[in-house]
């Protein structure tokens, strides 16, 4: 049976100094058979490196089990996705790399060279590993994105219950496409660029350089790597779920408003070559993936912003400064009654510089100004 959980405590404290002991120290100093040692490990924890000794836990507690020493943002994330799950909410989390003391784990998250769904084990270091989230993409996955692929609807289910199945594959895509991927090819030294031109600048401040900050710094022995790791869940979750509620919250309602606008473009243009959207949102982030591309391209998106309506133009794919047709040059850098003047509409406020965007008092002017840049373009044509 079990000893005294004090009594072991003074003893192994005595015994081993060592700031880096973990757990699996515990049974030569102890005895214990195999089966022993597993229910001591589930029963009294000692997680710190500090060996700040944790009451005795619920012996039914799951354990996530994760590799000790430096910690990355895949891990930690990998934690906290699982702690959303019923059946590893509130798990313990076990750092080593003991064959032994992580054989005492529930669930392994970027250790044990092993990626077996069916027996939760989820590293990406062997040798051969080429696991993708999908056929659409090329980015080996880390352990975050293994973990979000085998459990991520459910995290997102967590948070919103009663979501459908097709918006929820929709948001789970959309997830892993910005946010877990970036982590993913970061952990597995990706670059984003097929180049070897030096970067102009770096960007040292992504959720995966703020995890690495985290670590305890090679000369200062005052930080706890254990408290430093927990810190490191909570940041990389935080940031995991705010993710999620903008795609539910913000996100997704705002492609029912551009989806509308789709479906009405022909009220406005017998071309169907202008939306409408009654209200600003993020419409880009949508337009792309809902237009149909066997039809006239759409060329403008009218919108009230700022107490004023706003033109702004298409561009031709997403992330692209090259618009499909830009509002004509004449106006480019126009204002107020020069703008009035110069297209002919009144009630102009601006047309920007490089000719992206303008502005109007009124949707007439505004629908206007769009109508007569296509007329404006058909003109040059000819």
């Amino acid at each position: 049976s079990i000893m005294n959980a004090n009594k072991v405590y003074r003893s192994f404290k005595l015994k081993h100094s060592s700031r880096r002991v973990r757990t699996a120290s515990y049974r030569p100093l102890l005895g214990f058979k195999s089966d022993d040692m597993r229910r001591f490990v589930r029963s009294y924890h000692f997680d710190s490196p500090r060996f700040h000794f944790k009451n005795k836990i619920d012996s039914d507690q799951k354990v996530i089990g994760t590799h000790s020493g430096t910690f990355h943002c895949d891990e930690a994330l990998a934690c906290y996705m699982l702690r959303m799950t019923e059946e590893f909410a509130n798990a313990e989390i076990l750092r080593s790399r003991n064959p032994e003391e992580l054989d005492t784990a529930d669930i392994l998250v970027d250790v044990g060279a092993e990626y077996d769904p069916e027996t939760y084990k989820f590293d990406h270091h062997q040798r051969g590993f080429s696991e993708t989230f999908s056929e659409k993409y090329d980015i080996k996955l880390s352990s975050a994105g293994l973990v979000y692929k085998h459990f991520g609807k459910e995290t997102i289910k967590s948070l919103k219950p009663d979501i459908d199945d097709e918006l929820l594959d929709t948001i789970f895509d959309k997830l892993y496409s910005n946010f877990i991927k970036t982590i993913d090819a970061i952990d597995n030294g990706i670059n984003q660029y097929d180049t070897e031109i030096e970067p102009k600048y770096k960007i040292t401040t992504d959720l995966s350089a703020r995890v690495g900050k985290l670590n305890p710094a090679w000369n200062d022995d005052s930080k706890d790597i254990m408290e430093q790791f927990n810190l490191a869940v909570e940041l990389t979750g935080t940031e995991y779920v705010q993710e999620i509620n903008f795609y539910l919250n913000t996100w997704l309602p705002a492609r029912d408003i551009v989806q509308t606008a789709i479906e009405n473009r022909f009220e406005h243009d017998e071309k169907g070559r202008i939306i409408v959207l009654p209200q600003h949102c993020p419409w880009k982030q949508h337009f792309y993936n809902l237009e149909d591309p066997e039809t006239e391209p759409i060329l403008y998106c009218l919108f009230l912003g700022s107490g004023s309506w706003r033109v702004q133009c298409v561009s031709v794919m997403s992330g692209s400064f090259e618009n499909r047709l830009s509002l004509p040059e004449p106006w480019q850098g126009k204002r107020n009654e020069e703008l009035s003047e110069a297209a002919g509409i009144e009630g102009c406020i601006f047309v920007h510089a490089n000719g992206f965007i303008g502005g109007t008092k009124t949707f007439e002017g505004a629908m206007a100004m769009a109508k007569k840049a296509i007329a404006f373009s058909e003109m040059d044509q000819e």
